[in-house]
């Protein structure tokens, strides 16, 4: 794996259908934004032969070309898939965004793939390990996908491979850093005028072989007798790593002995160990040489895709249910079993419209099939359930801005499926006469609030379409209809995924909006007993209006509500009257008595009132019972109620201080710490939520990126008499 003589040719680009699932891999690409992933697909699809040396393929455009916004913003924003022939395999490449605003694109190519490479810079510091990276990394390990590394950027100036890879095994190897070994060491040319010197090539450390990419093919040699010493050390740790994660319990033995162990027990032990995701490589990589065919180590790696990581077959066959929830048992991975296929992606073509990209899990897919679509679990973020028959279109597979047609997708692969109207993201597809559902995967909780309005009447038609179908595309975002604040509003990961969704709503959807602040449900209450008397008197000829009644507001306990009662006796107000003045407190009460918020947590007792026999009516009395509200509130303290939110922080033990400090000076009240694995403290704390608005953009900025959070609504208590003025006085002047 890796130290073979350079015989493939690769393929010229041509993306067809796999014949079996063992001629598959699913590779995703991780790692932070700037880390070369990108550059890599696009190496690693020259290597192949599946685009020309320029980085073009037949249409002129870039292997890595599809969104106008990566464009623009110069930054992966969405998944992608690259499909290549290596040897005999399809090799399916998830490129992955690395900004953290996007983790939901990572989290669906984590699904879809069988094996990660996790793609780190030579010349980055430790820090750019320590946050999402690693996370990432122990979410993989806590269902055992395979895992190598690859270090990128060997070019700069300040690259050092050396230290990195002692990093990737102080963060990625845990308890077990002899698992975190390079397979290859970077050879270096001569130094230039800066002093640095350029990769030239890299040694096998099993084989003890030279590939040469000096010359822009890579070619074979034996290594220099003075190379020998320099990787001695390195070439016997790897031994050692291998045979530690051996299945022949003998070969330990036999290796401290002093026996030689054959270079292909190795190789094959070296193999099994990467698919079974307890041994993880080091690679190295680094761009061609202009004109080049290869991009160095790009054979390498094509070799441990196909050579090391595990076909669809190795990976457990997935947890499906009936639409109904009642288990299903399906085979791993059979092309002639039940439809089982995911929806892991869903994009808009302004030419084809929607299109689905798909993993198919068991079975085969074929255009012009009719499926049935399911979609469950994900209701609370604007994702209806639903259950829908729909015929396919063409299916595709993608490269660049092309389209390049299948005739069939099986079990283990991916295709892109055109004319599926109703499914969206993390839908499951199966037989219409045998309707299956996946579980939806892990996604996080979007923390960030955009309240959006249209820019005009036109846009006002359109908004709802617009939304609809940008939710559709992506489940980490969450759509809300405030009913009392009367916002839309969608919640996002961070503020690049919101500039994304206004950016897409714009010029893919022809939706112009507006961003306005974003507003917290407040409410009023009475600080005290008041009273109050409302008459509604008017004469104008003919039958007129007459209604007076008086109440008493008293405060109650948080989370009472609204609670009326009658203390009326003698008649004084008539019994079919009674209900309009309750109708007429309980509005104004929805109205709000001071600010304009609704008004919670008070007993109303109607104590007295008069009545006329002819100009009496239910109209009237409601009046009565709102001005008598009014006036009531008139001569009471009135409390601004704000929401507070119970909090739950999950943040790297260093920056435990700092997050405390912070939710103190939020007006937080900190209720608890305990300790959670990998470092990690969990911090609950109870705050207003009008202060945590964009706590999800400043706890990754106060955590350096490891900090994650929750939210949840725990109850409305007073506001600070000074924030409570200063919000009425906003209200006024709204008003």
């Amino acid at each position: 794996m890796g130290d073979k003589a350079n015989t493939h040719t690769g393929a010229a680009g041509r993306a067809t259908a796999a014949d079996h699932p063992a001629s598959v891999r699913n590779v995703v690409l991780v790692g932070h934004s700037g880390s070369g992933k990108t550059t890599l697909v696009e190496a690693l699809a020259l290597t192949a032969g599946a685009v020309n040396r320029a980085g073009r393929v037949e249409d002129g455009t870039a292997v890595s070309d599809y969104d106008e916004i990566e464009h623009r913003q110069q930054r992966s924003v969405q998944l992608s898939l690259v499909p290549l022939e290596w040897d005999g395999y399809k090799i399916n490449l998830l490129d992955t965004p690395g900004y953290a605003d996007f983790v939901g694109e990572l989290r669906a190519g984590l699904r879809a793939a069988d094996a990660a490479l996790f793609v780190v810079s030579a010349s980055d510091g430790p820090e750019t390990m320590a946050g999402a990276t690693r996370m990432v990394w122990e979410e993989c390990a806590a269902v055992g996908m395979p895992r190598a590394i690859v270090v990128t950027h060997l070019e700069a100036a300040r690259s050092d491979f050396e230290q990195m890879t002692r990093t990737c095994e102080t963060f990625f190897g845990g308890d077990d850093p002899d698992a975190v070994i390079p397979l290859y060491l970077p050879l270096h040319g001569e130094p230039g005028h800066d002093g640095h010197a350029p990769v030239t090539g890299l040694v096998g450390l099993l084989s003890q072989r030279v590939f040469d990419y000096a010359s822009g093919e890579r070619k074979e040699s034996e290594p220099d007798p003075d190379q020998l010493p320099l990787i001695e050390e390195a070439r016997n740790r790897l031994i050692e790593g291998i045979i530690a994660e051996s299945e022949d319990e003998t070969l330990m033995d036999r290796y401290v002995s002093g026996e030689e162990i054959d270079y292909k027990t190795l190789v094959g032990d070296l193999e099994r160990a990467v698919a079974r995701g307890v041994f993880h490589p080091v690679l190295a990589a680094a761009p061609a040489a202009p004109g080049a065919r290869q991009g160095i180590g790009t054979v390498e790696l094509l070799e441990l895709i196909t050579g090391g990581f595990p076909t669809p077959l190795e990976r457990a066959a997935p947890v499906v249910t009936t639409p109904s929830g009642d288990a299903r048992t399906v085979n791993v991975c059979d092309p002639d079993g039940p439809l089982v296929a995911e929806v892991v992606k869903t994009a808009s073509d302004p030419y084809v419209g929607r299109i689905s990209l798909v993993r198919v899990f068991s079975g085969t897919l074929r255009p012009d099939d009719t499926v049935h679509v399911s979609g469950h679990g994900l209701a609370d973020r604007g994702h209806e359930d639903h259950d829908v028959d729909e015929r396919i279109g063409a299916l595709s597979s993608p490269f660049g801005k092309q389209q390049r047609v299948l005739s069939h997708c099986i079990a283990g692969d991916m295709a892109c499926v055109a004319k599926l109207g109703r499914a969206e993201t993390g839908d499951t597809l199966s037989a219409k006469d045998d309707p299956l559902l996946m579980e939806p995967w892990d996604m996080p909780d979007p923390l960030l609030p955009l309240a959006i309005q249209a820019h005009s009447k036109p846009d006002e038609d359109k908004l709802s379409q617009g939304l609809s179908r940008l939710v559709a595309e992506d489940p980490t975002m969450r759509l809300e209809q405030n009913q009392a604040t009367h916002q839309v509003v969608l919640w996002c990961l961070g503020e690049a995924h919101a500039d994304v969704a206004l950016e897409r709503l714009r010029n893919r959807y022809g939706v112009q909006v507006d961003v306005v602040p974003h507003k917290v449900s407040l409410r009023e209450t009475f600080a005290d007993r008041s009273a109050g008397r409302g008459r509604h008197v008017k004469q104008s000829g003919g039958h007129g209006q007459f209604a007076i009644c008086e109440i008493e507001v008293e405060p109650l306990p948080n989370g009472s509500g609204i609670e009326f009662v009658d203390k009326v006796v003698g008649g004084a107000v008539p019994r079919q009257f009674i209900p309009s003045v309750e109708k007429g407190v309980r509005a104004q009460a929805a109205k709000g008595v001071a600010a304009g918020y609704p008004l919670i947590d008070v007993r109303i007792t109607l104590l007295d009132g008069k009545s006329h026999s002819v100009d009496s009516s239910d109209a009237a009395f409601q009046t009565a019972g709102a001005l008598a509200l009014r006036e009531a509130a008139a001569d009471a303290k009135i409390h601004l109620l704000e929401p507070v939110a119970e909090v739950q922080v999950l943040v790297a033990d260093d920056y435990v201080g700092a997050v405390m400090s912070d939710l103190s000076g939020r007006r937080g009240r900190v209720v608890g710490t305990e300790q959670a694995p990998g470092s990690r403290t969990l911090v609950r704390a109870e705050i207003p939520e009008i202060e945590i608005g964009r706590y999800a953009v400043d706890l990754r900025s106060l955590s350096h990126g490891t900090g994650r959070f929750s939210r949840a609504y725990t109850r409305h208590e007073p506001m600070p008499s000074q924030l409570g003025d200063r919000m009425r006085e906003q209200a006024q002047d709204v008003s």
